[in-house]
């Protein structure tokens, strides 16, 4: 498995597994999970959206060195230490959440993280990679901010060979369940390649 997809499935927590170093994505939103934990068998881990659940808090996420995305919208996160957040996030998303309604929290959350490109959906001014784009015309740049406000969703993988996989992976599900689950998958992929283009958010992993 490269990519779980667990979302609406009712899971209440998080349990502790055996590590899976190859996962590098992982759905578990519109759930009823209340507590951030035991992510740490997933050290590969890029991708991670936990939106729709019933977290109250930020914590035991500094283990995943490698994510780059993560999605905690409409959550229950009344207050932000942004030291629990991964230094490293290019995309966060905490939109309906009470903490985005902190005194400064915008500038709070990209002072902390220093990679950030995309903050609630809206590009973060300053972001590396910008620079490259100052020299493009207005008209360019101004596509490339509609495409920046679209929420990013999916996980950092291409290939022909990963649709095989995840057909695979779910084939426990019905073939209507199957058939939503690529459709959504290619939506998602089709916007981060978008970011690739436009902001080198980061290298797709290798083919596999």
């Amino acid at each position: 498995l490269s990519v779980i997809c667990l979302d609406r499935q009712n899971i209440s927590a998080i349990g502790k597994l055996q590590s899976l170093p190859e996962v590098h994505s992982l759905y578990l939103q519109q759930n009823q999970i209340e507590k951030i934990e035991n992510l740490s068998c997933f050290p590969n881990l890029r991708f991670l959206s936990l939106a729709g659940n019933c977290i109250s808090r930020v914590e035991n996420l500094q283990p995943l060195h490698q994510l780059h995305l993560l999605d905690l919208s409409y959550n229950q996160i009344q207050m932000l230490d942004p030291d629990e957040l991964p230094c490293g996030l290019r995309v966060l998303n905490l939109r309906g959440n009470e903490c985005t309604q902190q005194h400064g929290y915008r500038w709070m959350v990209v002072g902390a993280l220093p990679h950030l490109l995309e903050l609630d959906t809206q590009p973060v001014h300053g972001a590396a990679g910008e620079e490259e784009e100052e020299g493009a015309s207005s008209s360019s740049e101004d596509e490339d901010d509609e495409l920046l406000l679209s929420e990013p969703r999916g996980p950092f993988t291409a290939g022909k060979d990963f649709f095989v996989d995840l057909h695979r992976d779910l084939s426990r599900h019905s073939e209507q369940r199957q058939s939503e689950a690529l459709k959504k998958h290619q939506t998602h992929l089709d916007e981060l390649e978008e970011l690739w283009k436009h902001w080198d958010l980061l290298l797709p992993p290798a083919a596999l």
